[in-house]
């Protein structure tokens, strides 16, 4: 492996951007007709805030008013604990509003309000705090307001781009440290260890997630159960990822452990083709779904599907990414979203030969104004599934 490895630098999302947004926000809160947006222990949460809290059956979050105020609402024995988040650089937030244990935060909450106000609830909102919410408010005081989050979550800023940049950058570096210490019979669970080591000395945090497969186990796009040992002849999928200040990468790469079939190998440059032809119909201002229809297309024109059936596709060709792993919008058939600068996609239309084997090749692009643009070279060839000179 290289020694010289090094990941480009990028910031930490900084309290002005933060601020920005919440500006962007209240905007749309006119035009929605609402008074306050309320954001659960969810990465709209950490989008905003900069706040990261993990969620529970105690409420607590950040309420945003249509005059840019933020609200901080949690546990009373919770309150030193946010007091010292906020103080944090590149967070912010208002006064903190408390419950005791034995009280209702959907109380504090409608308090905070106007009477009559409508509030938007992020649409990653626990079910029981919405339901909570009607009880208190009135189900005519509550709206959706994902639509609003999601149309200023989707378009990464200059800032956010760079971090990703940095965190996908170092997953292909692991991938390619991974497949240099594969030997045989090693087991699944030492690469999924391996992986997460390296992770954390190039990213400082380790696997978000790890997916390894060997053999018949890869026709399965999210791996089998069990441990198995790598076995000569056998196809394998590496699917991992890893975050930086909460945005992720998430790449697979397919190959053969030794000579790969013929059969493999025809397969695998389908799969190739079909991932740049993904990328090619990413167009501004043309919809998600088209990127799919182009993926799928020259699959069905090869053989495989057609639609989700097998051999061939079985899910979307991509999700959005982010402070969440899978974002809206997607490249998925029905998704309609125009393309525009700023929206980051997977790009992985996999091949699944049931019984058989499965090829995922999986990077990440983003849209410019110029078109879209790889976070991460794909994969060069079979043989060379990291470069041209890997």
């Amino acid at each position: 492996m290289s020694l010289a490895f090094s990941a480009p630098t990028a910031a930490p999302i900084s309290a002005t951007e933060r601020q920005q947004r919440i500006e962007t926000l209240t905007r749309r809160m006119v035009a929605y007709g609402v008074s306050a947006v309320l954001l659960g222990a969810s990465e709209s949460l950490r989008y905003f805030t900069g706040l990261v809290w993990s969620p529970s059956e105690r409420f607590s979050g950040a309420l945003i008013h249509d005059d840019g105020t933020v609200d901080i609402v949690c546990p009373r024995f919770e309150q030193e604990k946010f007091e010292q988040m906020l103080a944090e650089e590149g967070c912010l937030g208002g006064d903190i509003f408390t419950w005791e244990e034995e009280h209702d935060p959907h109380a504090v909450i409608a308090a905070r309000l106007s009477p009559n106000a409508k509030l938007a609830v992020d649409d990653q909102l626990a079910a029981f705090t919405l339901f909570g919410l009607t009880r208190t408010l009135g189900h005519e005081r509550i709206i959706s307001g994902g639509s609003m989050i999601t149309a200023l979550r989707s378009i990464k800023s200059p800032a956010e781009i760079a971090i990703l940049q940095r965190a996908k950058t170092i997953t292909l570096e692991v991938q390619k440290r991974a497949r240099a210490q594969l030997y045989k019979g090693t087991r699944a669970s030492e690469v999924v260890a391996f992986i997460d080591a390296e992770h954390r000395k190039l990213a400082g945090h380790g696997s978000y997630f790890c997916i390894v497969s060997f053999g018949v186990d890869t026709s399965l796009p999210h791996g089998g159960s069990g441990d198995p040992a790598l076995q000569s002849g056998d196809v394998v999928l590496i699917d991992t990822g890893t975050e930086i200040d909460g945005y992720h990468s998430d790449i697979t790469r397919t190959y053969a452990f030794d000579d790969p079939t013929p059969s493999f190998a025809r397969v695998w440059q389908d799969e190739k083709d079909a991932q740049l032809a993904a990328f090619n119909a990413a167009r501004l201002g043309a919809p998600c779904e088209s990127v799919d229809a182009a993926a799928r297309d020259l699959l069905t024109a090869r053989g495989y599907g057609p639609d989700y059936q097998l051999p061939g596709l079985p899910h979307r060709t991509g999700h959005g990414i982010g402070l969440d792993i899978h974002e809206s919008p997607n490249l998925v058939r029905g998704d309609r979203t125009p393309l525009q600068a700023g929206m980051c996609f997977s790009n992985e239309p996999m091949i699944v030969i049931p019984g058989q084997f499965g090829v995922r090749l999986e990077d990440h692009f983003y849209m410019t104004e110029d078109g879209p643009r790889w976070f991460t070279p794909p994969a060069f060839s079979l043989e060379q599934p990291f470069g041209e000179t890997a």
